[in-house]
């Protein structure tokens, strides 16, 4: 394994992370704590220590789930998690964004996870206007010198709001989180200089573009009702996976692994510190992790 160092926050991070929203049970599958230990029983064996959560991955079921795996040796771990949401049902949520509704919030996470603090506090995909609010990050930055939190963060929606990472530093956030992968792009433009610029750390999320940098899918494919992926469009499939069948048979070198390579193009880029895949299990939890094999030693943030 590779670590870099999340920008200002100075935590050294694996380059290849651990999404968790899979262990909320909105990916078509309910988990078992078992199941789940084996899973960061693979990332721990891999040198896998960044764990990305949040509190409506279920009503605090991944973070549930996450905290018992890590009991053991928490001190080993980088938790992300992250606030804003309450989970209702499926793909349903309540947005809480006062000071008051994030403070219970963050206490409820804390219960969860069964720890004192958290290692990154997340801003969940909100709008600008509850972004500036004072009195929330007045209330956070409360919690930072209380020791329950370590570091601050912004999680952008796609949407990307660069009035939020540019405002990173004044709110005492150290990292953003951002859908980038070979598909979607878009951070590059201008999430990504105003990043380096303000020395954040870069969590990307969504690096396999839900799967269809797998490797596993063709044009015609169809997913499921239980599958997130079937909230699209099967138009908008269709084209995604046209577009990685060129990118297959244009960029991808013969006989690589394209989940592994498309890791490590995120990787490539030098305003990303991690990549956050998620995985079901312990088998695809180690494909993800082979995919240093294939990262560039050279990094600005390398560690």
């Amino acid at each position: 394994m590779k670590y870099r160092r999340l920008g200002r926050t100075e935590l050294s991070v694996s380059v290849i992370g651990l999404g968790a929203w899979q262990f909320g049970g909105e990916w078509g599958r309910d988990y078992t704590q078992p199941e789940v230990d084996a899973v960061v029983d693979a990332a721990r064996e891999a040198g896998i220590n960044l764990i990305d959560t949040a509190e409506c991955y279920g009503d605090h079921l991944s973070e549930k789930f996450v905290g018992q795996a890590v009991k053991p040796d928490r001190e080993n771990w980088i938790i992300a998690t992250k606030f804003g949401h309450h989970y209702i049902d499926r793909f349903e949520r309540e947005q809480r964004w006062s000071a008051e509704e994030v403070r219970t919030q963050l206490e409820d996470s804390l219960r969860a996870l069964q720890t004192d603090y958290v290692d990154l506090y997340q801003f969940h995909s909100g709008s600008d206007e509850v972004f500036d609010n004072d009195e929330l990050w007045a209330m956070l930055e409360k919690q930072v010198e209380a020791g329950k939190v370590r570091h601050l963060g912004i999680s952008v929606s796609r949407n990307i709001s660069v009035h939020q990472v540019e405002s990173a530093s004044r709110v005492g956030a150290g990292a953003i989180q951002v859908v980038y992968n070979r598909l979607e792009r878009e951070p590059e433009e201008t999430v990504f200089p105003l990043c380096r610029s303000q020395d954040l750390g870069v969590l990307a999320r969504v690096p396999l573009a839900s799967g269809f940098l797998s490797g596993k899918y063709r044009p015609g494919a169809q997913f499921d009702a239980t599958d997130v992926r079937s909230r699209r469009e099967q138009e908008e499939i269709e084209a995604g996976l046209r577009e990685v069948e060129r990118i297959r048979q244009t960029e991808v070198p013969n006989g690589a692994d394209m989940a592994a390579w498309a890791l490590a193009w995120c990787l490539r880029h030098p305003a990303v510190t991690c990549t956050i895949p998620g995985c079901k299990d312990p088998a695809q939890l180690k494909a993800n992790a082979a995919a240093v094999a294939l990262v560039e030693n050279e990094h600005p943030q390398a560690v």
